[in-house]
């Protein structure tokens, strides 16, 4: 046996899978206590969020000396559509002195400010999150609805601004990592169950899902404490999704390849090594492939994006590690009875080609081209509803699913004082120009009035309030012109953040990464496919038949969110999450599919090779798409728009991936082109049988060790 075969068979020897299996049970008891630890290790802090090197985030770094950049805002509003009464202003006053003596609540809570209609009155709290984040924010938002509900009846109240959202989202990520957990898991448990029509063997990929999450949390927890990895809710959820849905993925592969040899080999040990020697290059480099289009993502200037990249690497190494290694083990363990009623047992017949995939395959081989023509045609038009996609970013009224307090608050405000109270405009400065950049400053036009400077080491601090609500586009041409005005006083060296300044730094550092990560993660996948299948002609058509699936699901979630859901836009790095991971877990269907119909047509040809690939692999794929789009279906679930964005494309890319790309797409293209895929490769030049709508007898008997 070679030494690729000795490779596969260690985790299903007689002796060495329960060598792994005491290995893995050792690493879970050692993951417990990082792992249940990794939710405090999220930095949801507002720097974590933001692009690394844009002016807001300098201007949040430069405050420091004046407030704490973890400082957030909460804007209170009390309004009484009959008029302030002095018992109002009485009751609020109180609450005032109450709010200041909050923890975290470092300087002057400013307020009541009566609106100039005396219909309200507005509160400013400067509540200190520090590295707590969200989590303090909610806290500290409970103790003040606490306290604002003793007022007079007849008085509203609502609490939003920045301090108001931040505890919103924050309630609408509490629990986020158990949600997903269990709904990926009821997603896997049903698909696997109508999958395998087994009772017992759903639970041995489930198991070693669950593992791999388990291990992955802990060796993340470990990189944020030791090696300053930023780890956020975005990337602790999304882990979650990801490494359910892709290592399942790879569970059915390798099932469905054991499958096959426990009909050809006596002994269950020497199908599953066979198994692995098949089919473990092929999962190996579609993991390999993930990991590296996920590594893109370092790239990004988003703090946020760029987090993400190391998380979902290491979930899918981990991942990839418990597939090849964790469930081999348990599948040899249990035996054959695992699969009852549908039990494989040796020489009983696979009919594979007689299978709905083999079928479609023969009707695909008697018009390949006028198949791959006209699903190109339809994709494309699909595609076309891209151009209706809003990704210039979401109000805060259109990040939320539902409407919470702060967006009720925000509109309560913008009736009564000028829109952006609460949320100013800040610029940072030198000491000695002030002066000149408040003249600057609120001469912009967009500007509503300028708080006097406060200055400290040389700096000062300037706060505008804004005509319009932080999150419109008005607001952020605003931005643009105060920056423009303050950068043109000489020796200021001023810089203007805050609210607005970050929505428009985050939708133009989005747009960057869009433009640099996408080419850089096309030509990372091509050059693996180019690797693997040793040719350049078919990884090129492979690319761009996952550019067309991306376009056609982008295009046809578009007009899902403006004409189904009411979602009004998009999320600024929509366009880059859907494409990395469809392309990166799309690959994977390729690689699973072309693998083995390389591996056929060194045999049988290629055309025939391409029959028997789809046929072999058609229902797997489909399986694992469902499997991977019902994850990701799982984040559309939560009352976050972003999110829910994202797990809706993702899934609608997948199925259209496994069910019409790969399966009928990319069949057709290796029907038409033939041997000339393999291009510059020795198999380019063996030439193709006589075209048959019959598929190849199955082959005989194999022996791993004359592999």
């Amino acid at each position: 046996m070679g030494g690729v075969g000795r490779l596969a068979a260690l985790p299903c020897g007689k002796v060495s899978k329960w060598i792994v299996l005491a290995l893995w049970i050792v690493a879970v008891g050692v993951c417990v206590s990082p792992a249940s630890k990794l939710t405090g290790a999220q930095q949801n802090d507002a720097v974590s969020w933001l692009p690394g090197n844009a002016e807001s985030t300098e201007v949040l770094k430069a405050t420091a000396q004046f407030s704490s950049p973890d400082e957030i805002p909460a804007v209170l509003v009390y309004e009484r559509p009959d008029g302030v009464t002095p018992a109002d202003q009485q009751a609020v006053a109180r609450h005032v002195t109450a709010y200041g003596n909050l923890q975290d609540v470092d300087r002057d809570v400013i307020g009541p400010v009566a609106s100039k209609d005396g219909k309200a009155l507005q509160v400013l709290v400067p509540i200190n999150a520090g590295a707590g984040g969200w989590e303090t924010i909610g806290a500290r938002a409970d103790e003040i609805r606490r306290v604002a509900a003793e007022r007079p009846d007849g008085l509203s109240f609502h609490l939003t601004g920045p301090g108001g959202f931040a505890a919103d989202s924050q309630e609408a990520f509490a629990g986020i990592d158990g949600k997903l957990l269990y709904s990926a898991a009821a997603v896997v448990i049903v698909i696997l169950l109508l999958t395998y029509r087994s009772p017992v063997l759903w639970l041995l990929p489930l198991v070693s899902a669950g593992t791999a999450l388990f291990a992955a949390q802990a060796v993340i927890y470990l990189l944020a404490t030791k090696a300053d990895l930023t780890v956020n809710a975005q990337s602790a959820g999304i882990l979650t999704v990801l490494v359910f849905g892709a290592g399942t993925d790879y569970a059915l592969l390798l099932v469905a390849r054991y499958r096959e040899e426990l009909r050809r080999h006596k002994d269950r040990h020497e199908a599953m090594a066979f198994a692995l020697h098949r089919s473990g290059p092929a999962i190996f480099a579609s993991g390999s492939t993930v990991v590296a289009g996920m590594l893109c993502l370092l790239l990004a200037s988003m703090n946020s994006t760029r987090g993400l990249g190391p998380v979902a690497a290491v979930g899918i190494v981990v991942a990839l590690l418990a597939m090849l290694t964790l469930l081999p083990a348990l599948l040899v363990v249990c035996g054959r009875w695992v699969f009852w009623p549908l039990r494989p047992t040796y020489g009983s017949d696979d009919h594979t080609e007689n299978s709905m995939w083999g079928r479609i395959g023969r009707r695909i081989a008697v018009r390949p081209r006028l198949t791959w023509v006209t699903t190109s045609v339809l994709l494309g038009a699909a595609a076309l509803g891209m151009l209706t996609l809003d990704a210039n970013g979401l109000t805060n009224e259109e990040s939320f699913t539902g409407t919470p307090d702060s967006v009720v608050g925000e509109k309560t405000v913008a009736a009564h004082f000028p829109a952006g109270a609460g949320n100013p405009l800040v610029v940072v400065s030198n000491a000695d120009q002030a002066a000149a950049v408040r003249t600057a400053l609120s001469s912009t036009p967009g500007i509503a009035s300028v708080a006097e400077p406060r200055t400290a080491g040389g700096r000062a601090y300037l706060e505008g309030t804004m005509t319009e609500a932080v999150d419109t586009q008005a607001a952020k041409d605003t931005v643009d012109r105060v920056r423009a005005a303050v950068h043109a006083v000489p020796g200021a060296a001023a810089r203007a953040g805050g609210g607005a300044a970050i929505l428009l730094d985050t939708q133009r550092a989005s747009d960057h990464d869009n433009k640099v990560i996408i080419p850089v993660v096309l030509a990372v996948v091509l050059l693996i496919l180019a690797l693997l299948l040793r040719a350049i002609v078919a990884p090129v058509l492979l690319v761009a038949t996952v550019v067309l699936s991306f376009g056609a699901a982008l295009g046809i979630s578009a007009l899902l969110f403006h004409h189904v859901l009411g979602f009004d836009g998009a999320d600024p790095s929509l366009p880059l999450f859907v494409f990395v991971f469809l392309v990166a877990l799309g690959i994977d269907y390729n690689i699973f599919l072309m693998t083995r119909v390389h591996e056929e047509a060194k045999v049988h040809g290629t055309r025939r090779g391409a029959l028997i690939g789809v046929a072999a692999t058609g229902g797997v794929i489909t399986s694992a798409g469902l499997v991977l789009a019902g994850t990701f279906a799982v984040l559309a679930t939560m009352p976050i728009v972003a999110f829910a964005e994202i797990g809706i494309a993702v899934a609608l890319g997948v199925l259209l991936d496994t069910i019409v790309v790969r399966s009928v797409l990319v069949t057709a293209l290796n029907l038409d082109v033939g041997r000339h895929l393999w291009w510059p490769s020795k198999l380019a030049q063996k030439r193709d049988p006589e075209p048959t709508e019959e598929l190849p007898e199955p082959e005989p008997e194999h022996s791993l060790a004359g592999s």
